[in-house]
């Protein structure tokens, strides 16, 4: 049985800040101006820009740090990727006893649970002596977008809710312990995962808001998932 928390509903006037979003004109408009329809379609295109960019920064990592043997032997015996500590919802029958709020709340969590952590990785890989520019572009790049990815969730929970939100924040659930100063190696591969990791999840967040949209707005194709 999947176990939820409790909700608290709660207006909430002093969120982030809503992304701007521009409109057919080519000018700027609130996010809160647009349909939730459209709003939806930008947030899925930002997550799936956000995992396209995320690969990227893995294949660069790898190329530069990780061994072809150590690639192999961590294939084989997969990733360790901590347990969210929230309950995110993975198999279809969790899927179908959730409610649109709470799969968006989902993503929302999702999102918060890796914003420190990227940030953290960004402080380590400033520090390596041969970090390619690309590869620190590209993580500051996902680091920003997240925040944009988020801006853009909490709009739409507004929508959903009309005003009302579930408020729930994971930013002090960091995985990251910055006052850990491991050995070179270990920090190699503590980066390694930290990029795998949130690859996968940026890949549940995408699944989770293309389920969303599939329900809301086209809902003979969910048989799908």
């Amino acid at each position: 049985i999947w176990v939820w928390g409790l909700l608290f509903w709660t207006c909430w006037e002093t969120l982030a800040q809503p992304l701007d979003c521009k409109d057919e004109l080519g000018g700027f408009t609130r996010c809160t101006s647009i349909s939730q329809e459209k709003l939806l379609d930008r947030i899925i295109q930002h997550a799936e820009l956000i995992y396209r960019v995320s690969e990227e920064s893995c294949a660069l990592f790898e190329d530069m740090f990780i061994p072809l043997p150590m690639r192999a032997v961590r294939i084989q015996g997969g990733n360790v990727c901590m347990a969210q500590p929230f309950p995110i919802p993975s198999s279809k029958s969790e899927l179908q006893q959730i409610s649109d709020k709470w799969l968006l709340h989902s993503v929302l969590m999702l999102v918060q649970s890796w914003i420190e952590p990227l940030v953290y990785l960004q402080t380590t890989l400033n520090q390596y002596d041969d970090a390619p520019d690309n590869l620190l572009n590209k993580t500051k790049w996902v680091a920003e977008k997240l925040l944009s990815l988020e801006q853009g969730v909490v709009v739409l929970m507004r929508k959903m809710l009309e005003g009302g939100i579930l408020t729930t924040s994971v930013h002090e659930q960091s995985v990251i312990q910055p006052d850990v100063q491991p050995e070179m190696l270990d920090s190699i591969l503590r980066d390694y995962n930290v990029l795998t990791c949130f690859k996968k999840d940026v890949h549940k967040m995408e699944t989770l808001l293309k389920l969303l949209k599939c329900r809301q707005f086209d809902k003979f194709s969910c048989i799908l998932y």
